[in-house]
């Protein structure tokens, strides 16, 4: 996957949600595209069962893929707020529970990406699209991975860190400039070390690097 900027913030492309519709949409469409793929195999369109689907899929985490879980979470309602499960206020214990028990699914590294990788995509997705139970500069932070993780970047944690206290102690008016700006180093690596990869040979992200690697991550384990 290309990095290339978003038309509608100017940004790159994910990193400019949640604000950003069009960018939004693209983080959306990370757990949407599996979610369709899952109902076109089970064939629901006729017989309406997508939210026993659901259902079942929320039921049983640790089987099934991250992307199917949390898109089955957003068709459920929470019984304490009323919101889609998960995706409510700040202090719902529904939704707390319920995000507690999504770490239990299954995470598949896509093959020629840093292990980890997955596990890195789906906490950010999952912090873009609950703004609201997280602190603004978090926000943020997590803004950063989403345009380059489908590429196969993978900051190491001592980077990650050194980003996030740099724009947590940063004026507020200062940090999504700092944002932008540690996404353009490691955007100009990825293009540039495709550029220079040699013809039929194998880049960080082509499908001749080592297979993937299945696993969980663990029933609470967030990070």
């Amino acid at each position: 996957m290309s990095l290339r900027r978003c038309a509608e913030c100017g940004g790159y492309a994910y990193g400019g949600a949640p604000a950003c519709a069009a960018c939004r949409d693209l983080v959306d469409g990370i757990v949407e595209r599996a979610w369709a793929a899952f109902l076109e195999r089970w064939d629901t369109a006729a017989g309406g069962r997508e939210r026993a689907l659901a259902e079942m899929v929320v039921a049983e985490p640790d089987r099934r893929d991250w992307r199917l879980v949390d898109a089955a979470l957003d068709r459920l309602v929470c019984p304490d707020c009323g919101d889609r499960l998960t995706r409510g206020p700040a202090g719902c214990p529904a939704c707390a529970r319920a995000h507690g028990c999504r770490y239990a699914a299954i995470e598949t590294d896509r093959p020629g990406v840093p292990p980890g990788d997955e596990h890195a995509i789906r906490v950010n997705v999952s912090v873009v699209r609950r703004p609201q139970v997280t602190s603004e500069s978090e926000v943020l932070v997590r803004r950063l991975p989403p345009p380059l993780l489908p590429a196969g970047f993978l900051p190491t944690t001592e980077e990650a860190q050194r980003v996030s206290a740099l724009v947590k102690k940063s004026p507020p008016e200062r940090r999504a400039h700092l944002v932008e700006r540690a996404v353009e180093a490691p955007a100009e690596d990825v293009s540039r070390t495709r550029r220079a990869a040699p013809a039929g040979g194998s880049s960080p992200t082509s499908p001749g690097t080592p297979a993937a690697t299945r696993r969980r991550s663990g029933r609470g384990r967030s990070r």
